[in-house]
């Protein structure tokens, strides 16, 4: 069963939405180093595909409508690659209650299922941000490259990283934050570059 993560106290829904506004605003900035890190991975696995890229290939064919070639070929991000770009921007940051949010509304939308993958990255995420709660040394607690180093092979599925996908992993980040507000190089700002880059992709701009 997927194990629900603690909400806090609801704000009235103007406060929460004036909130989620400013921080989407600042989450712009944030995206920028996060769009270095996907075209860095994105380029490296064209360069030399690996045995994860392998895995990769046939999780995106299983996950979405394009053949898996013209996927890589016009170099479209996945969900697993864009949490593996988070453990190179953010890998040494200890995994937090709205890091696992953000890392199972990634995962869910990366399957396709409605529940968490037992052993899968958004559960040892889950189990990660537990007991870093309980941890006062931050060099004791589990760090996201810990739990998201080779996120591509942990997802029994996967598929390119669409701005709904994006926008559902930026709020679940929001929601279960302190202050409301989305982390620099984060899973949100990973999923938010790689839905851009996508969508440039996808609608390049014309050359006159």
């Amino acid at each position: 069963m997927s194990q629900e993560q603690p909400m806090k106290p609801q704000e009235s829904g103007d406060q929460e939405a004036a909130r989620m506004e400013a921080s989407r605003q600042e989450h712009k900035d944030d995206v920028s180093v996060s769009d270095k890190a996907t075209q860095n991975l994105s380029a490296r696995r064209n360069e030399s595909p690996s045995d994860d890229a392998q895995v990769g290939r046939k999780n995106s064919q299983q996950a979405s409508p394009l053949g898996a070639d013209s996927i890589f070929e016009r170099g479209n991000i996945t969900i697993g690659e864009a949490l593996e770009a988070t453990a190179l921007t953010a890998g040494s940051r200890p995994v937090d209650y709205s890091d696992a949010a953000a890392i199972q509304a990634a995962e869910v939308r990366a399957t396709g299922r409605t529940n968490i993958v037992p052993g899968g990255v958004a559960a040892a995420a889950q189990s990660a941000a537990t007991r870093n709660a309980r941890v006062t040394r931050d060099d004791d607690k589990t760090k996201l490259s810990e739990i998201l180093a080779e996120a591509t092979s942990k997802l029994p599925a996967d598929k390119p990283v669409t701005r709904r996908d994006a926008e559902g992993v930026i709020g679940a980040e929001l929601r279960n934050d302190p202050n409301l507000t989305t982390r620099p190089g984060g899973v949100a700002a990973s999923l938010a570059a790689a839905a851009r880059i996508n969508q440039i992709n996808l609608n390049p701009p014309n050359k006159e």
